[in-house]
């Protein structure tokens, strides 16, 4: 058989090999890069656990790791108001192994407040918001303050004795604590906390007068205490008796978002893939149920939609913090 013959043969008998071998090789990625997730991703949830920060990633976790087929770590970095975690976060190699849970608007109220709060907003990219909890002021069930404007009279006369246990310092919580006071004259102690948790153990303990707590914490301990007013639009669906801050005259909101963020520079294909997996959970029905049914009003918000929503609230922010200076 002549050679070049010899050599067709060869190549036409070795074809199917040939193509089984581009078929399986195709499916890996390219030299030099990695299949993503190829590897543990860790979560880092900026407060103490036993929050709703730490509560919603226990119930994302199990199915982030089955969408993402890796394990989902969750790790724990409280302090600072949640600045502790964030900083760590920015400061991580924006690889898409590092998540953290971000809380609205304590990421924009630290980098107006602080001189140097360690991160800005530039340094990470929100890719989703999933749930909200509007801030109630509420006091013991025994509390001899029947109504807000007991509660207020009271303030105005004795300025400082009042106690109010929040979340962290230049957060929401705080903020909610300075506003109430600017509208309403009167003087309160803000004892901040590193968390919901703490924050709620104290109130539950009595060392503290009130609590400036969100929905969820009021939903489960409602026996326990008395809710004066809401930091909602409208009236909060589980608690259908508690007016708001508006409807008693005091034109103030008050309530904690809570997404997730990477570092800025994560290369966008993991970004998407992140972005697509808590998307897939929130909406979910019996999810949303369940958050519900705790005292969370769920949100399903991707990065687009969270960017222009966190822009617009900077703004806001921005404007109400130059009005308190007033």
């Amino acid at each position: 058989m002549p050679a070049r013959r010899k050599a067709a043969w060869r190549l036409k008998a070795a074809w199917p090999v040939i193509v089984c071998l581009a078929l399986v090789l195709s499916s890996f990625p390219a030299f030099g890069q990695e299949r993503y997730p190829s590897r543990p991703i860790t979560y880092i949830i900026p407060f103490d656990p036993g929050g709703q920060s730490d509560v919603e990633a226990r119930r994302q976790q199990p199915l982030l790791e089955e969408f993402l087929g890796t394990r989902v770590v969750i790790q724990y970095k409280p302090g600072g108001g949640g600045s502790v975690g964030w900083i760590e976060l920015v400061q991580s190699r924006p690889d898409g192994y590092t998540i953290a849970g971000v809380n609205v608007p304590h990421i924009i109220l630290q980098p107006l407040l602080r001189d140097d709060p360690g991160f800005t907003l530039d340094d990470m990219e929100v890719i989703a918001l999933f749930q909200a909890t509007p801030i109630g002021l509420a006091v013991h069930r025994d509390s001899p303050f029947e109504t807000l404007q007991d509660f207020i009279d009271f303030a105005r006369a004795n300025p400082g004795v009042i106690t109010v246990a929040g979340s962290g310092t230049h957060t929401g919580h705080h903020l909610a604590s300075l506003q109430f006071e600017k509208l309403t004259g009167a003087r309160l102690t803000y004892i901040p906390f590193t968390g919901a948790a703490p924050q709620l153990t104290a109130f539950l303990g009595r060392h503290v007068t009130a609590i400036l707590g969100n929905s969820s914490d009021l939903v489960q301990h409602r026996d326990g205490m008395r809710v004066l007013a809401f930091g909602s639009e409208e009236r909060f669906p589980l608690f259908p008796d508690t007016p708001t801050f508006k409807e008693l005259g005091i034109d103030m909101t008050a309530s904690i978002d809570r997404g997730v963020a990477v570092p800025a520079g994560t290369p966008e294909d993991r970004v998407a893939l992140l972005e697509r997996a808590f998307l897939r959970i929130m909406e979910d029905e019996a999810i949303r149920r369940q958050m519900t049914a705790q005292g969370f009003e769920p949100l399903a918000m991707g990065r687009q939609e969270s960017a222009r929503y966190i822009e617009r609230l900077q703004a806001e922010y921005e404007a109400l913090l130059e009005a308190m200076k007033e």
